[in-house]
């Protein structure tokens, strides 16, 4: 009995929206049905890009990717946080902390480079578009998606064990509702500051460069649209990069707000609304936004779900 009670008393506590006990009940709901829509969107595109000859190209391999990172990485975060909001209990243990910080931001991380990648194909198709097969040939797609992945594991590998290793002399209360670097290093009894100078540096290396290897592909397809001055062309690019430039923005313009900025601007309301639609509004947009503004997607959809027996 006295080893559970110590260890009850190491976990820490996630305060999340309990300060707002009529809006956890809303954001229960909220949450469960975008986590199921999240589950279901992302698995139907993995499926049919699996399966579907059309599909069998580099912009749906990298998409694939794309969406497997989005079901692991709200799972990492989505079922602790049901649970909080659902009951008075709002604590998570020690190793459940560990292992959703090592996860989200390994996630996450990848992500962000996955991102850029895509860019870099968007580009490849809208201005090399008869060399297109062969820039994008299947051993630079699987380098490429290797790239992201282990930027990914590499970034969380430095950034959680840091920050998991900070002395917290007894504090828990962590106030978010899930284990993220910049509320946990609060928990430090120590001076943070070459924290908080290192996670800057390290978020500047992997969201704002990946960000403008982004901006820089999509500054030339713009110019290779401009030259060519064909209406067609303009509605041709901006069928095959919109649905890109949509997820990007969700995704940076939130997560960004978190991670590039100074600390005490960091607000404990304005922070956790933000996170909350990074980590679960984005990844349940992401499928809906590639299905409904993707010809090949519905197609593929239609052909899946609506087969001719005489074919």
């Amino acid at each position: 009995m006295g080893l559970t009670n110590s260890s009850v008393k190491e976990d820490f506590i996630l305060v999340g929206f309990s300060d707002q006990p009529d809006l956890e009940k809303i954001l229960f709901v909220g949450v469960l049905v975008s986590y199921i829509l999240t589950l279901i969107g992302n698995a139907v595109i993995i499926l049919i890009s699996s399966i579907d000859p059309k599909l069998q190209t580099p912009m749906y391999f990298f998409l694939t990717h794309l969406s497997l990172v989005d079901i692991c990485f709200t799972t990492s975060i989505v079922p602790q946080l049901l649970w909080n909001l659902r009951g008075p209990a709002k604590t998570i243990t020690v190793l459940g902390c560990a292992v959703q910080l090592y996860v989200s931001l390994a996630l996450g991380s990848t992500e962000c480079v996955l991102l850029a990648v895509m860019a870099f194909d968007r580009y490849a198709a809208v201005c090399k578009p008869l060399h297109y097969a062969t820039v994008m040939n299947p051993q630079l797609c699987l380098a490429l998606a290797g790239v992201a992945w282990l930027s990914g594991i590499g970034n969380t590998l430095i950034q959680s064990t840091i920050t998991l290793l900070l002395p917290r002399c007894g504090h828990r209360w962590l106030h978010h509702f899930f284990c993220e670097i910049p509320s946990m290093i609060k928990l430090a009894c120590v001076d943070i500051h070459a924290n908080e100078v290192q996670l800057f540096v390290a978020s500047l290396v992997l969201l704002l460069f990946p960000l403008s290897l982004i901006l820089i592909s999509y500054g030339h397809i713009v110019k290779a649209i401009v030259r060519i001055k064909s209406t067609q062309a303009w509605q041709k690019a901006l069928g095959t990069c919109g649905s890109h430039i949509m997820v990007v923005s969700l995704f940076y313009g939130t997560i960004i707000a978190i991670y590039i900025q100074p600390n005490s601007s960091y607000a404990h309301t304005q922070g956790k609304f933000i996170s909350l639609f990074y980590t679960v509004v984005t990844p349940t947009l992401n499928p809906l936004i590639y299905t409904l503004r993707n010809k090949d997607v519905k197609g593929a959809l239609g052909r899946l779900f609506h087969k001719d027996p005489g074919i």
